[in-house]
């Protein structure tokens, strides 16, 4: 936690699969003020990985039995919370009054336009994603590190997202990469380097609980600018997105 008068403020873009586990890990962190932002409301299928969430929040828009929930916990928190899409006609205004933010979303086109968000507020953010057992985590640090569009340039086709969401996620993985997206922005909270700024971790349940960590280099020409700010360097691509994780 970091000290002096002005709070590290944390926005949380996503309250499902990679968000439960990120604010309750920011929570006993000792984050100070959390902003969560999510339009959907708990539904039957969440209880089983969303665990912060019970059968009496069945119908509740999610950021309000979030917040609640962290209320009950630790209630030293401030929280703020948005029951809405990230969209165009919000994503800069809700990026620049934050810190950090982290990307707990299920939509490719809502990670690319986090990045873009972040690359133009100078915001670092944590990304995340799943598919089936496997997932990743990166963070980027505008400038300094490659940013999403340097390791995939754009976002996927519509049949590859219908392919991501066809795969479903396993809980305990998306609890894994949640907990690191939080990591990451604590460390942030006291001015340390992210330990995954210019890589990606990316978690294998399925191999042995294998995790393996790629460094990226920032990709000439992109126009997060960061290739401009470092020497020259092949980028290291990755074979697939991980992006389910609702």
């Amino acid at each position: 936690m970091t000290t002096g008068k002005k709070a590290f403020r944390i926005l949380i873009v996503g309250v499902g699969g990679l968000g439960v586990p990120a604010l309750w890990a920011l929570a006993r962190d000792g984050a100070r003020e959390l902003t969560l932002v999510d339009p959907e409301s708990v539904e039957l299928s969440n209880l089983p990985r969303q665990v912060i969430f019970h059968d009496g929040d069945l119908g509740t828009p999610k950021v309000e039995a979030a917040a609640r929930w962290l209320g009950e916990n630790f209630p030293h928190i401030k929280i703020d919370r948005h029951a809405i899409a990230l969209d165009e006609s919000n994503a800069a205004r809700l990026v620049a009054e934050h810190d950090f933010v982290i990307d707990a979303t299920d939509s490719p086109l809502a990670k690319f336009l986090i990045n873009d968000a972040c690359i133009a507020a100078r915001k670092p953010f944590a990304y995340g994603g799943v598919i089936g057992m496997t997932g990743q985590a990166m963070t980027v640090i505008p400038t300094v590190s490659a940013c999403l569009r340097c390791v995939f340039e754009n976002p996927p086709d519509d049949d590859e997202i219908q392919s991501c969401r066809e795969a479903g996620i396993v809980g305990p993985v998306a609890g894994a990469i949640g907990a690191m997206q939080a990591a990451e922005a604590m460390r942030a909270s006291r001015a340390q380097t992210p330990l995954l700024s210019g890589k990606i971790l990316t978690y294998d349940a399925a191999n042995s609980a294998r995790v393996r960590i790629t460094e990226v280099n920032p990709r000439p020409g992109c126009g997060c600018g960061a290739s401009k700010m470092q020497p020259a360097a092949a980028t290291i691509g990755v074979g697939h997105r991980a992006d389910e994780t609702s």
